[in-house]
């Protein structure tokens, strides 16, 4: 770990270079929309503000993508009915949130972001989840980016292409303002998104009746089920490595039940919300999600408002992928600055985007959905469980990470646990690209999230454990 230290003394002469790239400038109170150059480097406590409160719409706005609205109708497309795909969606969704939310609380307490903070599991291997990390950003970008790109060019009538750059434009530059600014765009866009999305279930409500039964019996039923409920998972747990990112600035006496039962609300209530209404229209919402939008609300000043929304939710949305992207490139050791990082994510979600509306979007969609985040259960039980011996070591007393980085962990053990994880769950995954012979022999059924961590969970936690007693 010493050969990628976490920048803390400005007299050291051997990280004044990395410190002019991981320090810099800090928003200093709510509402300051000035650039904030801040990488890396853990938020001083004279430097925190705001309370739990800015969680729920930091975490709420920027899921009321069409991304979950089209996620949703997966359910039905697996054969489930309605009430059977909800209850997937709504146990998927609780699954994945709990973690976010958790990992969330460890920003007040560190003034660190999530990728830096696993630095104290991974050592110099927090390279490997940095990348990782920085890769899923940009395929979060193009996923999301697909539906608002598609929107904003259905709305002023301009070629696909030029609306998703557009969009990717936006994004960067809102992911180069940084915290405080997005911040204060999803309270802004929690308002605007879930009147625009209340909008559009009373017209499906009066218009779209969903499924009463499904085609899927039997195993395949379990199979599908199993399925709807890992996907929705899948983008609920997608928050956990950007978790403390959007909490490092709040002040370390901050409530952490608060932070935690916001973060959980927001994930939760705004994710269930989308799918739900994928689910019930799943007739209306085809490939071109952004025509359904508009043809669902009837076209016109309402069909306008509905379209504008949803770009407005890719923009809060991306914005966040491309501000967590930025600061796990720098914990992957690559040394440019924060917003200069953020802005490349955006770059280069553009062409993986138009790969993605270039043919089959559905499977396209589904495969890298599932991919994105194959990675996490492993990385989130190998940081919960070096967390939680430390928690113990320290008997109650505040973090420091000074002090915690000066008693550094070996790196093999978190990437062994990590190696093993995937490992473990390639036989469980269900794609189109690829389904391992524990999936097809469930009938479908994709356990590979849970496979992964207890996977790492059975590597990783014996071997700190021991280390922890032989000191």
């Amino acid at each position: 770990m010493s050969s990628m230290p976490m920048p803390h003394a400005a007299t050291d002469p051997a990280t004044t270079g990395a410190e002019s790239v991981f320090d810099g400038r800090m928003p200093t109170a709510p509402g300051d929309l000035r650039v904030e150059a801040r990488g890396i480097a853990p938020v001083p406590e004279n430097h925190r503000y705001g309370g739990p409160g800015r969680l729920f719409t930091v975490w709420f706005a920027p899921n009321l993508t069409m991304t979950g609205v089209f996620t949703g109708t997966v359910g039905i497309s697996l054969g489930l009915d309605f009430a059977t795909a909800l209850a997937a969606v709504v146990l998927g969704t609780l699954i994945g949130a709990v973690p976010t939310a958790y990992l969330g609380t460890w920003g007040s307490l560190t003034g660190a972001g999530q990728l830096p903070l696993a630095r104290l599991a991974f050592g110099r291997a927090v390279a490997v989840p940095g990348v990782l990390q920085w890769l899923s950003s940009v395929a979060w970008d193009a996923l999301i980016g697909l539906f608002g790109g598609d929107a904003l060019a259905r709305l002023c009538g301009l070629p696909f292409w030029l609306g998703v750059l557009l969009m990717m434009a936006a994004q960067g530059a809102l992911g180069v303002l940084g915290y405080e600014a997005i911040h204060r765009m999803q309270k802004l866009m929690t308002f605007v998104l879930a009147a625009a999305f209340a909008a559009l279930a009373v017209k499906l409500l009066g218009g779209v009746h969903p499924a009463a039964t499904g085609s899927a019996h039997g195993a395949d039923r379990l199979g599908a089920f199993v399925l709807t409920s890992t996907i929705a998972l899948s983008l609920a747990l997608s928050w956990a490595p950007y978790a403390s990112d959007f909490s490092r600035y709040l002040p370390r006496a901050t409530s952490r039940p608060r932070m935690f039962w916001c973060t959980l609300l927001g994930v939760t209530v705004s994710f269930v919300a989308v799918q739900a209404l994928g689910l019930w229209g799943a007739s209306v919402f085809t490939d071109q999600t952004a025509r359904g939008v508009d043809t669902a609300l009837g076209g016109g000043a309402l069909g306008a408002f509905g379209l504008l929304a949803v770009a407005l939710a890719a923009l809060c949305s991306n914005a966040m992928n491309d501000y967590s992207g930025s600061l796990a490139l720098q914990t992957a050791g690559v040394r440019i600055p924060r917003p200069l990082a953020a802005a490349l994510a955006a770059v280069l979600g553009f062409p993986l985007v138009l790969w993605m509306h270039a043919a089959d979007t559905t499977a396209r969609f589904q495969n890298v959905l599932l991919f994105v985040g194959y990675w996490i259960p492993g990385f989130v039980a190998v940081v919960a469980v070096d967390w939680f011996v430390r928690a113990r070591a320290r008997g109650g007393a505040p973090v420091d990470l000074a002090t915690e980085n000066a008693r550094p962990q070996p790196w093999w053990p978190a990437l062994l646990a990590f190696g093993a994880a995937f490992a473990a769950a390639v036989p469980f995954m269900d794609t189109t690209l690829y389904t391992g012979p524990v999936a097809a022999a469930l009938h479908g059924a994709d356990l590979a999230y849970y496979a992964a961590f207890l996977a790492a969970l059975l590597v990783y936690a014996p071997l700190r454990m021991r280390r922890r007693t032989t000191r």
